[in-house]
């Protein structure tokens, strides 16, 4: 005797599909692969580099896997300013002299705020307290004493370089953050609205209204550099012992 075909609804379901990625629990992620995910999403200009959803689907894990590494999202943003510190660090050359030291990182300081602005415009005001910002410290301090300051005055000096780097860079990649059509509108401003201010009641925009359209940010900020170092240059000159 032959069992009777089964009918269709009885037979077994076939085995779901796998999913396409696996996420991964928090003992397969690390400290480094979150700070280098979040260094990622920073690099294509995103403001939420440091959100657990955005890391657990540019990293295809849970997103609470980013707390058995990272006490809460400022300690991850802590870390990877510290490690885009360290990238600065590794722009500047060997053998240098205490002027172009300055200067190297200051280059090196805007290029990594600019390619990472979502970071450098959050700490901007904040302090990283890791192994790479103890570098950059004792980098400037040992321009400042190379130049010629010693105590107070290469503590003091030491501070107006770092907060002048920090506030510049910072003010630079939170302008990128803005939609393109408002850093449009304000960049426009000198050759149309300051353009058509009174003569009378401002005289000295109306005389270099042209000069003033052409000024970039690049000139500025080597200006600014450049009067760093001569400021350091002029006190340790009047030091009681230059």
């Amino acid at each position: 005797m032959t069992n009777p075909p089964r009918h269709p609804a009885a037979q077994a379901p076939a085995p779901a599909a796998a999913p396409a990625r696996r996420k991964r629990a928090g003992a397969q992620l690390t400290p480094e692969a979150i700070i280098e995910a979040s260094l990622r999403i920073a690099a294509r200009g995103s403001a939420d580099a440091f959100t657990v959803r955005r890391l657990g689907e540019e990293l295809g894990a849970d997103p609470t896997a980013v707390y058995r590494h990272f006490r809460d999202k400022d300690e991850l943003l802590l870390s990877v300013a510290d490690r885009t510190l360290g990238e600065v660090l590794d722009s500047i050359p060997d053998g240098l002299d205490w002027k172009d030291r300055l200067r190297a990182l200051a280059a090196g300081s805007l290029a990594v705020a600019l390619k990472y602005p979502a970071v450098a415009a959050a700490m901007a005001s904040r302090t990283t307290r890791r192994a790479n910002e103890f570098r950059v410290v004792e980098l400037i301090l040992g321009a400042v004493t190379e130049a010629g300051l010693e105590g107070a005055e290469a503590a003091v000096h030491y501070r107006m370089v770092g907060d002048s780097l920090l506030a510049y860079t910072g003010q630079r990649a939170a302008y990128l953050m803005f939609d393109p059509d408002v850093r449009a509108g304000d960049e426009s401003s000198w050759s149309r609205e300051y353009r058509l201010v009174d003569a009378a009641g401002f005289p000295h925009i109306t005389r270099l209204g042209t000069q003033l359209a052409q000024v970039t940010h690049d000139q500025v900020y080597q200006a600014r550099v450049e009067a760093l170092i001569t400021a350091i240059e002029r006190r340790a000159g009047s030091a009681p012992d230059a």
